[in-house]
């Protein structure tokens, strides 16, 4: 899928707040970082834990700056833009610490949050005009708005025939069938109304739900749909897919006015979402939920790999040309992170990263074809679980210690979100392909468990968050701007 089609306006836009950003930052250099993935990938916790790592210095060794003892400290400063919500990381941070601790709520509108680090440099010609500085600046945005981008280059035609073939799917049917029985009784060449377009786009929004808590992990755009906010009820968000008549289609029909309104839903929300805020990033990371797509079966793993290589494409990926890096800007780094790496066994841990690996290989081929550099891990933002092994049946078995959440369930006992358990969680696939190729299911102990119900804290007083490979992955997102 290329890449979204943008107008004239649109690139006179991006270039004007590249041209912003850049006049800002004439002695101190921005590096804008976009924090990706659908819904539940772990984005509010990564944040949080990336912020508090950098403010508190915690225990980071694999960030070089810090690791070779040139990282001086970070500071929070103001956003540029007023007109954006600022990311609430004190918030996150006190329901991640307090008594008892609970994981903050999910990304349901966009923030920002800007970070000034202050580094000596490794060069020595730099190192002789004494410490630098670097503003980071964060943006966070609801991943079902992510959904939305491949719209962009979608007529109402092509996308209805992509949504309705999708609905009839054997692994959505059961979901899809009411909104798929609406549709059949009704004529898309009649008479328009306003209260026929909400009944459809009703059922429709019904099956996207239903889609979401049944496993298909809100791989089915619109997202506004299943976040609309401030938006509900208006007519951007009131069409649904519908089958392509043969013949003339009347003016006054129900088919122009459901296209009249999917195209309004693209120019007045998804094309400014675009070019105000995803088409000025420099580094992204993308979260994956690799494992609760494989919890959910073959179907669920199917539609994120559909998911992720349509949303990816979406991206403008490539190095930039330095010449014209003050109107335009391209993203040169991409880090695919399959996220809750702490819900396996370390043992698993390559294999995650290997299944990861295949449902982002397209899109890992178009950005390296680009000249973007990409790499992928296993991590967790914040650690939930220890390890530890128990003896059954004779055999030593690798295990995770925990606090399953309050109404997670297993083998017929119901957790009260205060009991601490020792879980084999099973075993991930040697063999990636095997969950594309046959669509062999994967048995694993997939629980939800608490945030770690006791912290450490470090000399100031600060708690420490401890985590998998977070700190691998700041190194390799903005260790390179701190050399």
């Amino acid at each position: 899928m290329p890449q979204p089609p943008t107008k004239l306006t649109d690139e006179l836009g991006i270039a004007l707040s590249n041209l912003a950003d850049n006049a800002t930052g004439v002695l101190t250099p921005t590096l804008r970082l976009g924090v990706t993935g659908l819904s539940r990938a772990g984005k509010t916790i990564f944040i949080t834990a990336l912020v508090h790592n950098l403010l508190t210095q915690g225990r980071l060794p694999g960030f070089a700056p810090l690791a070779e003892g040139r990282f001086i400290g970070a500071r929070l400063a103001e956003y540029p833009d007023a007109t954006i919500p600022r990311f609430a990381y004190e918030q996150h941070l006190a329901t991640l610490t307090g008594n008892p601790p609970t994981w903050p709520e999910g990304t349901k509108r966009i923030s920002q949050l800007r970070l000034v680090l202050k580094f000596q440099s490794a060069k020595w010609w730099s190192g002789m005009r004494g410490p630098a500085t670097l503003n980071l600046d964060i943006v966070d945005y609801p991943g079902e708005w992510l959904l939305d981008l491949p719209l962009l280059g979608l007529s109402f035609a092509e996308w209805s025939k992509d949504a309705l073939t999708r609905a009839n799917l054997p692994s959505h049917l059961a979901e899809a069938s009411d909104f798929l029985a609406e549709l059949d009784k009704t004529d898309v060449k009649g008479q328009a109304t306003d209260i026929l377009a909400e009944h459809l786009a009703g059922a429709f929004t019904t099956y996207l739900r239903r889609s979401r808590e049944h496993g298909a992990l809100e791989t089915l755009p619109p997202g506004r749909f299943l976040l609309p906010g401030d938006l509900e009820g208006s007519p951007a968000l009131t069409f649904a897919p519908l089958p392509l008549p043969a013949g003339d289609i009347p003016r006054g029909s129900l088919y122009r006015m459901l296209e009249q309104r999917y195209e309004a839903y693209k120019d007045r929300i998804v094309r400014p979402f675009f070019r105000d805020h995803f088409a000025r990033l420099d580094r992204q990371v993308v979260l994956v939920d690799t494992l609760r797509a494989l919890n959910a079966g073959p179907g669920a793993v199917s539609d994120l790999e559909t998911a992720l290589t349509a949303v990816l494409a979406c991206f403008r990926q490539g190095e930039a040309n330095p010449l014209l890096r003050p109107f335009t800007r391209r993203i040169d780094r991409i880090l695919f992170a399959a996220t809750k790496a702490d819900h396996v066994h370390h043992t698993s841990h390559d294999k995650l990263e290997a299944i990861l690996n295949r449902l982002v290989s397209n899109a890992t081929k178009r950005a390296r074809f680009a000249g973007t550099e990409t790499r992928s891990i296993a991590m967790a933002g914040i650690r939930a679980t220890s390890e530890g092994t128990i003896r059954e049946g004779g055999e030593m078995l690798p295990t995770l210690i925990g606090t399953p959440i309050a109404g997670e369930e297993l083998d017929g006992t119901v957790y009260d979100g205060k009991t601490e358990i020792a879980l084999f969680p099973g075993d991930l696939p040697a063999k990636p392909d095997s969950l594309f190729e046959d669509g062999s299911p994967v048995e694993l102990n997939f629980l939800r468990f608490t945030p770690p119900q006791r912290l450490e804290r470090n000399a100031a007083g600060d708690p420490v968050l401890p985590h998998i490979r977070l700190d691998r992955a700041i190194d390799y997102l903005i260790g390179d701007w701190m050399a």
